[in-house]
């Protein structure tokens, strides 16, 4: 069954919703537990911790070339224009799994005509 577009959003929305949402749970949660004294606070430090959401960036540098004064962003990742492939043989984040299978069938297509056998003729 393939996994529609709908559901991959509404899985996204939850997972940042979460992230939105854990600190008032974790307040919720200790004011809960002040209530009823008789858990350690330490306890709770084990066992929920609230972890800062990941950014997902891209490492960038600037060139300065004093001649021209021009600003150039070169990025870590070199990406192939033809399979879009980077230098890791990884796909970008964007690109879905048929579309990752379609292009992987294309290569291995091309791979498989520079190898042609020639054919055997008679011996007479």
């Amino acid at each position: 069954m393939a996994k529609s577009l709908r559901s991959k959003w509404k899985r996204k929305m939850r997972a940042e919703k979460r992230k939105k949402n854990a600190p008032k749970e974790l307040s919720r949660l200790k004011s809960i537990l002040k209530v009823n004294s008789d858990v350690l606070m330490k306890d709770v430090q084990e066992v929920a911790t609230v972890v800062a959401p990941r950014q997902r960036q891209e490492k960038t540098q600037c060139v300065v070339n004093d001649e021209n004064d021009d600003m150039k962003m070169e990025t870590d990742t070199k990406r192939n224009k033809k399979t879009l492939l980077d230098q890791h043989g990884q796909y970008p984040i964007w690109m879905n799994q048929r579309q990752r299978k379609r292009l992987k069938a294309k290569r291995e297509k091309g791979r498989g005509k520079s190898k042609a056998k020639a054919a055997k003729g008679l011996a007479w």
